[in-house]
């Protein structure tokens, strides 16, 4: 049966969605969602979820609203969960506070919920629908929303390259492509992922941090922003004991093939935590495993940056959902690397498709996101 939402449903859904966002730095690995109250046509209470193990958004709507939710909406961008885990089932709180009405965006993918908290609440005889404004919904937890119903993370591969395709010159050399502006715009996409993964290549080459280094204020919270588990695909343990990537908090994970015992004691001594996972073929490790055991780990978005050789894999493998590219206007000429190294592609009818979805200035340069074929 289809629900007719009035304008006001809609206003209080939009307000809702963009308290969701106030929690895209700092949820991780929970999905981001947002509450809004509203009786008589006057909003009542409000809230977000905050952080991972923190009071969910309806909570502290709720506590907002305290007596005055009795008889009101509850406006929620994702179904109330129905589970007991760090905290209590938002749905019973609903009920408990005697709200008369909840409107959900969308159904919780997550088979512990899946409709069940809906069922629930109509169960206390309250009044439920779903679906208003799902596809904004389901936008702002692109990875959460895969990963319960695949398996597998939403993967967004960033690459800079030159205006003539290059993203480094013939002799590896690649800092910087791109301005001050479009490095500290990757910052934000770093901070909303869960995972940041490269392979050896990029870590001998370039020896990064592939950290989050862009604080609260400039991401607009309160908190500090949450740091990704830093991933190198590494199959033969090449990984220097003191490269930068292991940073300081422990939460670097290797992932390889290699019966080398002395080189994985050294790592390992070092702070990495190791996994070894078989190769696909004589070289490369197998991808889909990779992200298979990444969205184990409760992870729902995995933000790449490799080299060309891998960026290529992951793209002919199917494996990307998003291609972030941040273009600079200047050439590097013929000899340069290329953005990605995609064998095979012979024929036009081999060219592997995307579909741009937002280009916009970042400082000099141009961002250009796309989707990429399933």
């Amino acid at each position: 049966m289809t629900v007719a939402f009035d304008s006001f449903d809609h206003e209080m859904m939009a307000r809702a969605l963009r308290l969701a966002r106030r929690g895209l730095y700092t949820t991780q690995p929970n999905p981001r969602v947002g509450c809004v109250i509203a009786r008589d046509g006057e909003i009542v209470g409000e809230g977000f979820h905050e952080y991972a193990g923190g009071p969910h958004a309806e909570i502290n709507a709720l506590a907002a609203a305290g007596e005055r939710a009795r008889g009101a909406t509850a406006y929620v961008t994702l179904e109330p969960c129905c589970h007991t885990g760090k905290t209590g089932p938002c749905s019973t709180a609903l009920i408990d506070a005697g709200v008369a009405r909840v409107v959900a965006a969308m159904e919780d993918p997550n088979p512990r919920v899946a409709g069940k908290g809906l069922a629930q609440l109509r169960e206390a005889g309250i009044d439920t629908a779903v679906g208003l404004l799902a596809a904004e919904a389901a936008a702002l937890n692109p990875g959460f929303v895969k990963r319960m119903r695949e398996g597998l993370p939403f993967v967004r591969l960033k690459s800079a390259m030159s205006l003539d395709g290059r993203t480094a010159m013939a002799s590896g050399e690649s800092m910087w492509i791109t301005g001050p502006a479009a490095r500290r715009d990757v910052q934000r996409l770093r901070a909303r992922s869960e995972a940041i993964l490269t392979g050896i290549g990029t870590v001998l080459a370039d020896d990064p941090e592939l950290n989050v280094r862009i604080g609260a204020a400039e991401l607009g919270i309160a908190r500090a922003p949450y740091q990704p588990l830093r991933v190198v695909l590494d199959s033969d343990l090449r990984t220097p004991p003191d490269a930068r990537i292991f940073g300081d908090d422990g939460r670097l994970l290797i992932i390889h093939d290699s019966d080398d015992e002395e080189r994985a004691g050294a790592l390992t001594a070092a702070g990495a935590e190791l996994v070894r996972l078989p190769r696909e073929g004589e070289s490369r490790l197998d991808l889909r495993k990779t992200l298979e055991l990444l969205a184990e780990r409760e992870v729902n978005e995995c933000h790449v940056e490799v080299g060309a050789t891998l960026a290529g894999a992951l793209l002919a493998e199917r494996l990307v959902d998003e291609l972030v590219i941040y273009m600079a206007p200047h050439l590097m000429g013929d000899a340069a690397r290329g953005l990605a190294t995609i064998p095979g592609l012979l024929k036009m009818s081999d060219r592997i498709a995307l579909e741009i979805t937002d280009v916009r200035v970042i400082g000099s340069d141009w961002r250009i996101s796309t989707r990429c074929p399933r």
